[in-house]
């Protein structure tokens, strides 16, 4: 018995969690975004009483955006980009649309939760950019 291992499959294994975790991240976005088009009229409400300026138009971006690059994540298409893109989009979304310490308190536990939410995204999306510039 020997303990050759085959490089590829062991590259394969060590390489899945990370292609199940960018599906899984991409897919959440792209469908959250999906959401966000549904129902974008109330976004546009979300966005203009958090004080984002033009929110007519900054929402639907935001959401586009944010569909575009969870797609590319999904599909690990312009990674560079899409994670990029990603990282960005949450960034900007969870400091001025989840400032819950300036929230009232009867949506700060919401604003809370949704802030803490975004960090994780953000730090899985930075360890996926990194992967995506090797």
């Amino acid at each position: 018995m020997t303990d050759v291992v085959d490089f590829d499959t062991e590259t394969a294994d060590r390489e899945a969690p990370s292609r199940l975790g960018r599906v899984l991240l991409g897919l959440g976005l792209a469908l959250q975004a999906s959401e966000d088009f549904r129902d974008m009229e109330e976004n546009i409400e979300y966005a203009e009483s958090a004080g984002v300026p033009i929110p007519e138009i900054a929402a639907p971006f935001a959401s586009g955006m944010m569909l575009v690059s969870g797609i590319g994540v999904a599909l690990w298409r312009f990674p560079r980009i899409s994670t990029g893109a990603t990282i960005t989009f949450l960034t900007v979304v969870t400091a001025t649309m989840h400032d819950f310490w300036n929230a009232d308190e009867g949506s700060r536990g919401g604003e809370r939760l949704a802030f803490f939410g975004n960090l994780t995204m953000i730090g899985g999306a930075l360890v996926f950019l990194r992967e995506a510039w090797k």
